[in-house]
């Protein structure tokens, strides 16, 4: 299907997507259609859509232009495109009057039956077949999850198009809307028009749709619409309470907000815009979760068998990645094969790619934050089943009783595989990836998820919901939990403590996100990329500073200007082994507490006086945050999925296919970058 964007613009600052407007043919109108789509930054594959109908007069650029400005900004919070269809068909041979509530303007969001409207006017099949098509096959929008919204003869097409077709539709709302068109003029004019009889118009009119009902709408556990008490059309051509006494009749809830001196404009909708998106948001997700919850994946013809898969393999230190066919060995006993549905770019890869890892060895396929399904399980593993969703974790978890490290409360260290695991090779001392020579490649962190499939540790596999979408539940896989971990775990910040974050990547970022839910009172960020502070802050940061800004070493900065004695807590973040002491040096004479999260180079060596030790610092350092991995991670993820830890907003770039995973390293090279995910 042949389309132009006309424009793109990137809208809602920093954190916010772009606009297209985009020109295509349409074979339900026969005419050339222009609309508006609204994608937040990280679309995808399943990205959940709302539709916005808009009124008489109006095209696709009255909503992005008048109320835009905050619609964008809250879709992009609840993650969900937005659409804008015309009102009407277009052009010099499209049908038209001298009217402003009939013809171009004033489609009806029906489908004409009569001349010489029949032709073009096929709002109706356009906005609910046609266009969910083209946006499926374009960009990617499933036509699963949309709901409507719309305002006054888009407010009728929104609630025409969800009672006649409930089950296409997720949720529905409205701003101001025609409710009984067969009883106002506006209706009258139309229906006679484009149908040849008001009675023709029954078919539209969302009062007689839900007249002739016996029982609600399963599908809708309300309707929300927002009608102004200062609108001039409310009585004669509006009528908002005869569509709730029909619904009344039926049990159908509708929350009707009469809003107390508002009119019919756009400032009307742009106050209040924000509720609908969040109204339509809520469902979206739960719908989105319930269909994740129901897939299945038949694995039945490659169990037990080698499957052959693309992988991006590291064949030696500094080299870009190599796009090869990999064969994968099935699960021996006690290990796991997954499918790799989404991985997350972590700087250790990076950190091993450039050959700083002293267990680095190559050839291998790195990777170690992701998503995946069990696509099999070898002999003796009973945790988990084909089909599970799973997050691959570098910690393992045996939790045998005899291992002391498992049975503590004071470590995650489960040494059970370590040694393996830093051989590069499975625990029975063998490799399950072999490249097309035959010749074995190591693994990486236990993990290896730079490739489409692999295998794992039984007890490297931390179970989760299937609710949670895998291309995000990767983030807890090693960066987002490290940084949470070492808060509430390894230091236990207090309320109202004083916390120094040193550098502001994913890691870093998470840190001053988990202070700020402990409820540090101060959280200081500190990174020479002043572009990182806007992040920070709106994560919890209370002050930024760059080093490169002042004249004194950071910590005397922190430790005699900002504070007089130094933070409660400090946390390095960056692997620089300066960067660690300066952390240290900054905590609180007495009883500062500084924890090492950051990996430094192979051979460096940290030092400072003992005197800063002897006088109450305690130096610290975390691995996975101090979580015990198959225990906490799947807590992390229902937390996450419950509202109370977000993580969006570390996801700043998406990629589609493992191939992509070189751009995706270019992307975390470019300072922008804090979470790269890969989907595969």
């Amino acid at each position: 299907m042949t389309h132009t964007i006309l424009s793109k613009t990137r809208v809602g600052g920093p954190k916010g997507g772009y606009y297209h407007r985009i020109e295509h043919s349409s074979t339900s109108t026969g005419t050339d259609m222009i609309f508006g789509l609204y994608l937040p930054l990280n679309s995808g594959r399943d990205t959940p859509t709302l539709y916005w109908l808009s009124g008489l007069t109006c095209s696709e650029a009255n909503f992005s232009t008048k109320a835009g400005c905050r619609a964008f900004d809250a879709a992009e919070r609840e993650g969900i495109a937005i659409v804008l269809p015309d009102t009407s068909p277009r052009g010099k041979d499209v049908p038209n009057v001298d009217s402003y509530d009939l013809g171009q303007g004033a489609g009806f969001y029906l489908n004409a039956t009569e001349e010489p409207y029949k032709t073009n006017y096929q709002m109706y099949n356009y906005v609910t077949e046609e266009l969910p098509t083209f946006l499926g096959t374009e960009f990617n929008l499933g036509s699963s999850l949309k709901s409507v919204c719309g305002h006054s003869m888009g407010g009728h097409g929104a609630l025409t198009f969800a009672l006649k077709d409930p089950s296409s539709w997720v949720s529905v709302s409205a701003f101001s809307p025609i409710c009984n068109p067969t009883k106002c003029p506006w209706g009258d004019k139309a229906f006679k028009a484009y149908l040849g009889s008001v009675e023709a118009g029954e078919a539209y009119d969302a009062t007689v749709l839900i007249g002739r009902r016996s029982t609600p709408i399963i599908e809708f556990d309300d309707i929300l619409i927002d009608q102004g008490d200062a609108d001039e059309f409310l009585a004669e051509q509006l009528k908002p309470k005869e569509l709730v006494k029909a619904a009344e009749k039926c049990g159908q809830k509708i929350t009707l907000n009469m809003r107390e001196g508002f009119d019919h404009s756009y400032h009307f909708i742009a106050a209040f815009i924000d509720d609908h998106i969040a109204f339509h948001g809520k469902r979206l997700r739960k719908k989105q979760e319930a269909i994740r919850s129901q897939v299945t994946y038949d694995f039945s013809s490659t169990q037990g068998k080698p499957i052959k898969c693309k992988a991006m393999v590291a064949r030696a230190p500094k080299q870009p990645l190599t796009e090869e066919i990999i064969t994968v060995d099935p699960p021996k006993a006690g290990e796991v094969r997954v499918k790799v549905m989404a991985n997350a770019l972590c700087h250790t890869d990076i950190y091993t790619l450039d050959g700083l890892d002293p267990e680095g060895l190559f050839p291998c396929i790195l990777g170690h934050e992701a998503g995946c399904v069990v696509e099999s399980v070898g002999e003796g593993v009973t945790s988990v089943s084909v089909g599970d969703h799973v997050v691959p974790c570098y910690t393992p978890q045996c939790c045998k009783w005899t291992c002391v490290f498992c049975q503590s409360p004071k470590t995650n260290l489960c040494p059970e595989i370590r040694s393996t695991q830093g051989n590069g090779v499975m625990p029975d001392g063998t490799k399950r990836f072999h490249d097309e020579n035959g010749n074995d490649l190591y693994h990486f962190m236990g993990c290896s998820t730079m490739i489409e499939y692999t295998v794992i540790a039984e007890i490297s596999c931390a179970k989760i919901t299937k609710e949670m979408p895998l291309d995000k539940a990767c983030l807890f896989g090693c960066g987002v939990s490290t940084g949470l971990g070492a808060v509430w775990n390894t230091c236990k910040v207090e309320t109202n403590s004083t916390v120094a974050v040193f550098g502001l990547g994913a890691v870093g970022l998470a840190v001053i996100q988990g202070a700020k839910m402990a409820g540090a009172s101060r959280i200081i960020a500190i990174d020479i990329n002043p572009s990182k502070f806007v992040k920070a802050k709106e994560l919890g940061a209370t002050e930024c500073v760059n080093p490169n800004d002042i004249d004194v070493p950071i910590q005397k900065h922190i430790a005699g200007t900002m504070t007089e004695w130094g933070v409660d807590y400090s946390f390095d973040c960056t692997g620089n082994t300066n960067v660690m002491r300066a952390a240290l040096e900054c905590s609180h004479r007495g009883w500062g507490t500084s924890c090492i999260i950051g990996v430094a180079a192979s051979g460096h060596e940290i030092s400072t006086r003992p005197f800063q030790l002897v006088t109450g610092r305690v130096w610290k350092g975390t691995a996975f945050g101090g979580f015990k991995s198959r225990r906490d991670v799947p807590i992390l993820v229902q937390q996450s999925l419950d509202g109370k830890l977000p993580i969006d907003h570390f996801i700043t770039h998406i990629f589609e296919g493992v191939e992509k995973t070189n751009d995706a390293i270019t992307a975390l090279h470019s300072g922008e970058c804090l979470r790269a995910v890969v989907r595969y």
